[in-house]
């Protein structure tokens, strides 16, 4: 954020226009960065097992939507993301393939944790209890081109 000198501005009033456009250009160049780093785990995603793809864009596409609308329409348009994405974007929908996907991933992920940690039961009971509020969160979203009303 600009110093008060900076901005153009004397004590006790408002910043100038342009401190403040500079400002908002730094803000959406972070936006950005932010937005292409994820793309970027994202894509190693498609090759490494067990790193979610789908997750890393949906995290990317609010941050094209504050710094890049060309970027952001990209990713809606992408013949493999972009269904997911706007499914996402216009009723929190989650196909169910990664539904099953989840909680499959959930379920070998606590078998690992059980046999490699061996923790204490309160420890078991508290992660659980965790991975299966989350798994019924998701259990409970929309499905595409499901109606789940009533």
């Amino acid at each position: 954020m600009p110093t008060l000198a900076e901005s153009g501005a004397e004590p006790g009033t408002k910043p100038t226009t342009e401190a403040l456009l500079r400002r908002g250009r730094v803000v959406r160049s972070g936006w950005l960065v932010l937005g292409l780093s994820l793309v970027a785990v994202g894509f190693v995603g498609i090759f490494v097992p067990l790193l979610p793809t789908t997750d890393f864009m949906l995290l990317a596409l609010p941050c094209f939507a504050r710094s890049s609308p060309r970027l952001e329409a990209w990713l809606l348009s992408h013949p493999r993301f972009g269904p997911s994405l706007r499914a996402w974007r216009e009723t929190g929908a989650v196909p169910r393939h990664a539904k099953v996907a989840a909680c499959i991933g959930m379920t070998a992920g606590y078998g690992l944790f059980w046999l490699q940690v061996r923790p204490n039961l309160g420890l078991a009971v508290a992660v659980a209890a965790g991975m299966l509020a989350t798994a019924i969160w998701i259990i409970r979203r929309p499905t595409p081109g499901i109606s789940n009303e009533g």
